[in-house]
């Protein structure tokens, strides 16, 4: 008979984005008494990152624990975005089960398929949570059977297919077994997860074997690796063999020991199987590693980690404004900084190129590289970026592509414009679902290609009311033609100096102004979109001639238009191949790779001669 360690219990928290994961975390972390009653704690309390708390996502996997009448509770709280699906998966490697959380409104989307797969195939304890139940319209026994329909789909074995489900409020405190009814706190969640998530098996008394599955990075301690004990005891001032995934071993003494508990870490001295805990002490530890007895060498199956799908060249930035703002712009700080995210971001690759101011830099998708960038203009670097470019793979002698499934919800007047543009992205409808209140919900399969680029013209197209969601689905045989890309040409700076309202208005039927009256132009900059489809070269900096001669249309006002300016996402999404954007603490500006209009010409002509040949 296996014995259990019925005072401890480890779950992860899945759902979709804003489904309301790290508000439910927040409530279990108040119910459950483990901050005292004069502490002060913000909202969201486990999204830490300045970033997260901005758009309210979460970025980095994150544990916490709380104790509730007598067991610890160890919560893992995901990520919901797809691009960051390789902290998703190591956390199923820790956990024994997993609280799915469904929004009562708009039920099962494509990152909740995404997030319960990886679980299923963990063979994990599943509880549903319904959430959300107090939002108008919110449909939450329908909701209950999308979910079981989900589960089957996704191949689910019976004994998961008995799911306990719990609904609830996260942002009022309450949860309920029952749909009609609320209860005043969250007690129904805590009992469901003691009763239903399985203790783990008690084998403290084995070799012991402890998995890192993630990595913090800490200026005094070095290296973090945070994991879970899966046999056996770890005990500070323990020597102990490393086992890397390189298969060589390397051995070091454990200098510290952390548990978790509400918002903190707590030193330990021993943590046994099944604990969660931090580990210090060893600098060159990795994900999916294995640390057991120096005498007893056994390691743990690797985890497998998602493959990157997208990727950009960063380069030194070498505009005309290069050094003006920003602290760190050498390519030593540049490498610097690539290599430091290497330490704790896993899926995440950079390679050198022939050239030592480039580095091509994969990741998991738009969002998962943008948030590098943001993060390192944040702290003070200047780079330029090349348009996102996805990464074609041979499998089986086959040009292979990433493709993903597309989820989409829009007011019915507007699926006629979704699905042209996204068939002329070579996307194929795969489901269209009317729910007779005037919103539709329609499914593609679409090439990753075809994606970049258009949010901006998908909320063009339905004034804002449409809401898109996408995670990786497959690699797929590469689609033949040129799949999305920008229509418009661009409007290109022909002059250095500083832009004025008269040649902004010279210029403005042009086409869009992506600046303002004021900014520091120069030439080769992009400053606007074109109507057509070709760039061409304008000046904008042009002042107005002042005469002694009165103008007699001169008390007549003229008014400018508003200029569009880009946020970080747009301006990557906006590239093309003969542009990059540059970025740096203060700015973000696009440009052409060859700045001189000339160059640019003689290359444009280069390379129609090299493509008739």
């Amino acid at each position: 008979m296996t014995k259990q360690r019925n005072d401890i219990r480890n779950i992860a928290i899945i759902a979709h984005v804003d489904h309301g994961k790290t508000t439910l975390v927040d409530q279990l972390l108040h119910q459950s008494g483990t901050f005292r009653e004069n502490e002060q704690v913000d909202e969201r309390a486990m999204d830490s990152n300045a970033l997260e708390k901005e758009r309210g996502i979460t970025i980095l996997a994150k544990n916490t624990a709380i104790n509730y009448e007598g067991t610890r509770i160890n919560i893992m709280d995901t990520p919901g975005h797809a691009d960051f699906g390789g902290e998703v998966e190591r956390i199923m490697k820790m956990v024994d089960g997993v609280l799915l959380v469904v929004d009562a409104y708009e039920g099962c989307m494509p990152q909740t398929r995404f997030v319960l797969k990886k679980a299923l195939e963990q063979k994990l304890t599943p509880i549903v949570v319904v959430n959300k139940v107090d939002r108008p319209f919110a449909r939450p026994l329908e909701v209950v059977d999308e979910v079981i329909d989900l589960f089957i789909e996704l191949g689910a074995e019976e004994d998961q297919l008995e799911f306990p489900v719990v609904y609830a409020s996260a942002i009022n405190g309450t949860a309920s077994v029952d749909p009609d009814t609320q209860d005043e706190n969250m007690n129904a969640l805590f009992n469901t997860v003691i009763e239903n998530i399985p203790a783990p098996i008690d084998n403290s008394d084995e070799p012991l074997q402890f998995q890192v599955t993630m990595l913090d990075y800490n200026d005094y301690l070095g290296r973090v690796g945070i994991g879970r004990v899966f046999r056996g005891t770890i005990q500070v001032g323990q020597q102990v063999a490393l086992m890397k995934i390189d298969g060589t071993v390397k051995n070091f003494r454990v200098t510290k020991l952390f548990g978790f508990l509400g918002l903190k870490r707590i030193e330990i001295n021993e943590a046994k199987a099944g604990d969660l805990v931090a580990v210090s002490g060893m600098e060159e530890i990795n994900v999916g590693e294995t640390v057991c007895p120096v005498e007893h060498q056994e390691a743990l199956p690797i985890l497998r980690i998602d493959e990157p799908t997208l990727q950009m060249t960063f380069l030194v930035n070498n505009s005309p404004f290069a050094g003006r703002e920003g602290k760190y712009i050498t390519s030593r700080k540049v490498e610097e900084r690539l290599r430091a995210q290497l330490e704790t971001d896993v899926s995440l690759r950079v390679e050198n190129t022939d050239s030592p101011d480039a580095w091509i830099v994969s990741g998991r998708g738009e969002l998962h590289l943008s948030i590098l960038i943001e993060n390192m203009r944040r702290e003070g670097y200047e780079l330029q970026v090349s348009k996102p470019e996805v990464i074609v793979r041979e499998i089986d002698g086959v040009r292979c592509e990433p493709v993903e499934r597309v989820q989409i919800d829009v007011p019915e007047e507007f699926t006629g414009s979704v699905m042209e543009s996204l068939g002329a992205r070579k996307g194929e409808m795969v489901n269209m679902v009317n729910n007779g209140d005037g919103q539709v919900r329609l499914e593609f399969m679409v090439p990753a290609r075809g994606l970049i680029g258009y949010s901006t013209e998908f909320l063009t197209q339905t004034k804002g009311y449409g809401i898109l969601n996408h995670s990786f689905d497959s690699y797929q045989k590469m689609v033949e033609g040129n799949v999305g890309g920008r229509r418009q040409g661009v409007l290109v700076s022909m002059e250095n100096g500083k832009a004025t309202q008269y040649g902004i208005i010279g210029v403005e039927d042009r086409g869009t102004i992506f600046v303002e009256p004021g900014a520091e132009i120069y030439e080769g900059m992009i400053v606007g979109e074109h109507t057509r489809d070709n760039d061409l070269t304008v000046n904008i900096v042009k002042a107005k001639h002042a005469t002694n001669v009165r103008s007699a249309t001169k008390d007549t006002t003229v008014t400018m238009k508003k200029p569009r300016i880009m946020t970080l996402e747009e301006a990557l999404e906006y590239l093309n191949e003969d542009e990059y954007c540059e970025v740096t603490p203060e700015s973000i500006r696009l440009r052409k790779k060859i700045l001189d209009k000339n160059e640019r010409e003689k290359a444009a002509k280069k390379k129609k001669l090299a493509a008739k040949n």
